[in-house]
């Protein structure tokens, strides 16, 4: 597997589950980036749990820095998170497109995932070619990538149908006609938690449910949710993230609850 595409709706645990999944991948490469738009995986970096990652912030100064010198800082460094600071959507994508060519340019092996990849490869708009190519041929070039949304409109087609492998939790309404094209060989119907739709064998949860479920303490709080993974080799199978804990500490706190009279 090189391309990854995880996605799900807000809410679902998508951030936390890529976490868990830098967590146990991500010393297996020569070197890596998060490039984190909202600063949520800082917690990869701490030094008494997880892997050794290092910390930086990436503003209007690291903005003019070149290819170059991304490859020497993720060549001569531990893996690094990448946390957008002070930057429009558009200077971000420049950031991360000059982050990518630097990465494609290591001889090593390298993993490159993309928090919000929708800002980094927007459907409605253009975007640099090397992004592109990420999605495309990084394969050929030892690089693996993590394609990480919760808006699958937004994101360009290319990581989508491009990918190696998919892990989709929950989506509702219109995103459901992008799932469709993200998967094959069962329903899409069945990321919608609120659909009725009878499952493969094979993706029936243990207790007989068909569509995907998020699963909430008794406060509300997100304790798990359930993922259907596939990949090109045919490949697929249901996860429950229930089980699934990190060892470091993950920062995305959900909102509060709006009461109504």
């Amino acid at each position: 597997m090189t391309r990854l595409l995880l996605a799900a709706q807000s809410g679902w645990g998508k951030s936390y589950l890529a976490q868990y999944i830098t967590e146990n991948n991500v010393e297996t490469y020569d070197s890596a980036v998060i490039l984190d738009y909202k600063d949520e995986y800082r917690g990869l970096c701490e030094t008494d749990a997880g892997p050794e990652m290092t910390h930086l912030i990436a503003g209007p100064a690291e903005l003019g820095w070149s290819a170059e010198q991304w490859h020497d800082i993720l060549a001569n460094n531990p893996p690094v998170v990448l946390a957008r600071h002070r930057l429009t959507d558009s200077q971000w994508r420049d950031l991360c497109a000059t982050v990518i060519e630097g990465a494609r340019m290591l001889s090593g092996s390298c993993l490159v995932a993309i928090d919000e990849a929708h800002f980094a490869a927007p459907q409605a708009e253009g975007y640099p070619e090397v992004i592109d190519g990420l999605a495309t041929t990084g394969r050929g070039e030892r690089v693996s990538s993590i394609w990480i949304t919760q808006r699958l409109s937004l994101l360009d087609k290319t990581p989508v149908t491009q990918s190696d492998a998919n892990l989709l939790g929950g989506f509702g309404g219109d995103e459901i006609s992008r799932v469709e094209a993200a998967v094959s060989g069962y329903p899409a119907d069945l990321h919608d938690p609120q659909a009725t739709v009878a499952a493969p064998d094979d993706l029936r949860a243990e207790d007989g449910a068909d569509a995907l479920r998020k699963f909430e303490d008794d406060g509300g709080n997100t304790i798990g949710s359930e993922w259907i993974y596939s990949d090109s080799s045919g490949e697929r199978r249901r996860i429950d993230t229930r089980g699934m804990a990190v060892e470091t500490t993950h920062y995305s706190p959900q909102g509060e609850p709006i009461e109504i009279a």
